[in-house]
């Protein structure tokens, strides 16, 4: 385990991050609603997938999020929420995957997050399809209409998988392995179905991974993500 900490001029402040493992295929963890760096460490995740770790298979980067400061702060106007977003779209982009996704002979990385984190997850991957291997989204929704209070611009609407992905055309999206993880009592569900159909209108190949009686919550997304990781091929 690794910490990091460095000024990020794409955000004109302090970013903080854990990394895992010594060596392998790189995975960008993103954290849930509002999560920090270690939330993914603390509530177990990590360890759900040391066997991967151990064998240097992967490596997991876990930076901290800033939602507190787009799309949780009322206390600012929509149009800055989406642009504070933007900006950690930025840092996430150059200051993390551009540096690691060399570390596969793919150039590329997996992204993985659970509840938000599916959001964080699917978005970058669909704004950035050319640097994502592998999505794996662990009960996401892919809507931020309801944190935008009515406001709409640009940015919204391509920040919104749901709106943009029909008008994309980059051909590395089809060759994207994207997992939607979900569960019948999930209070994403809908979100994860919604977007599946958004995918296969577009023929783009998606696993809905629709689990039985388990809860939004670690427990279910333990099990998840090293399922998941078990579709990247290391060799």
């Amino acid at each position: 385990e690794e910490y990091f900490k460095w000024y990020s001029p794409n955000l004109n402040r302090e970013i903080e991050m854990l990394v895992f493992g010594h060596s392998g295929y790189p995975v960008i963890l993103f954290p849930t609603s509002m999560g920090s760096f270690h939330e993914n460490k603390d509530m177990g995740l990590i360890e759900s997938v040391r066997w991967y770790i151990e064998q240097g298979l992967i490596q997991i980067y876990c930076p901290d999020s800033i939602d507190k400061d787009s799309f949780y702060n009322k206390n600012i106007y929509p149009i800055h929420r989406i642009e504070n977003h933007v900006c950690y779209d930025k840092m996430i982009c150059h200051e993390i995957v551009e540096k690691v996704k060399n570390n596969t002979a793919a150039g590329k990385v997996v992204v993985a997050g659970a509840s938000f984190g599916g959001y964080h997850a699917a978005n970058f991957a669909f704004r950035h399809p050319g640097y994502v291997s592998h999505m794996f989204s662990m009960s996401g929704a892919f809507s931020i209409k309801n944190f935008m209070d009515g406001f709409h611009n640009d940015d919204v609407f391509y920040n919104s998988p749901e709106d943009y992905l029909d008008g994309l055309n980059d051909p590395e999206l089809w060759k994207m392995d994207i997992v939607l993880g979900t569960s019948n009592w999930d209070i994403c569900l809908d979100s994860n179905l919604k977007l599946s159909k958004v995918l296969n209108e577009r023929n783009i190949h998606n696993w809905l991974d629709i689990r039985q009686d388990k809860k939004h919550d670690w427990p279910v997304w333990k099990e998840m993500f090293p399922h998941y990781l078990s579709r990247i091929q290391f060799f």
